[in-house]
């Protein structure tokens, strides 16, 4: 634990690096939407290099390592997917036209931020992999979090992706599956997951709290920041009344049953 500080600097000069690499990339592409990519990919390296140098137990950062990197690489290819296939995403577009002749300058800053933000969201996994508890049921109930979270982001991306392949689905809004019981279940799954690494952090006494800075943050993020509001904002915008009965009659975030439109 004494080399925390040392390690923590190292995994910032990594993360600096790799958005540093991306901004250039997206001044060639003209999308920015490759900073999103970088951001899940770069966690699941992140905890990669650091459970090389860390002191906790081997068959405990194995655990970890294996939980984060199953987790980056799914949403990092399904985010790459996104950007190679589709238009700049709405939140960058608006950021450059925002800043202007600046643009290059803002999202410079931003992506910048984004490696902070990387560092920070690989911090849970960092402490986790310390804990000198032995391998036992917390450490399932843990995987079976991150099991529960990827199937249902995956069945939910999936849902929404086969919605707008359809034609005949065009300017509707997405109610099949998942989508019948939340607006945004692909949000709702990715929330739970960050609850993995505060179980597995158990037992590591008055440090276990920072773990929570991933779900905390990320539910700040989604229901404040870059999730919910910007996405439900352009949905108003191409959808309008139809989106506007969807708000009405189905839950923003967690799951539920539909409610009438009058209530």
């Amino acid at each position: 634990m004494n080399h925390w500080g040392q390690h923590l600097a190292w995994a910032l000069a990594g993360a600096v690096a790799l958005m540093l690499g991306l901004w250039f990339l997206q001044r060639r592409t003209k999308n920015a939407g490759i900073v999103d990519v970088g951001w899940a990919f770069g966690i699941g390296a992140l905890t990669l290099g650091v459970a090389v140098f860390s002191s906790g137990a081997v068959s405990r950062r194995v655990l970890v390592v294996a939980m984060t990197v199953t987790w980056s690489v799914r949403l990092g290819f399904h985010l790459l997917g996104r950007v190679t296939s589709e238009l700049e995403d709405g939140r960058y577009k608006n950021i450059r036209d925002w800043a202007g002749e600046r643009q290059g300058a803002v999202l410079l800053i931003f992506f910048l931020m984004q490696a902070t933000w990387v560092v920070l969201f690989a911090l849970p996994q960092y402490i986790a992999m310390q804990n000198p508890r032995t391998i036992g049921a917390l450490d399932v109930l843990a995987i079976a979090i991150l099991a529960v979270s990827l199937i249902g982001e995956s069945i939910a991306d999936r849902q929404l992706s086969m919605f707008r392949k359809s034609e005949a689905n065009k300017g509707e809004v997405c109610q099949v599956g998942l989508w019948r019981y939340s607006r945004h279940p692909n949000y709702f799954f990715e929330w739970l997951h960050w609850f993995a690494y505060p179980v597995l952090a158990i037992g590591m006494g008055h440090i276990a709290w920072l773990t929570l800075v991933g779900p905390v943050l990320m539910l700040f993020f989604l229901l404040k920041i870059t999730g919910i509001p910007p996405t439900e904002k352009r949905a108003l915008q191409s959808r309008g009344e139809r989106y506007r009965e969807y708000q009405r009659t189905t839950s923003a975030f967690i799951p539920w049953f539909p409610r009438n439109s009058a209530t």
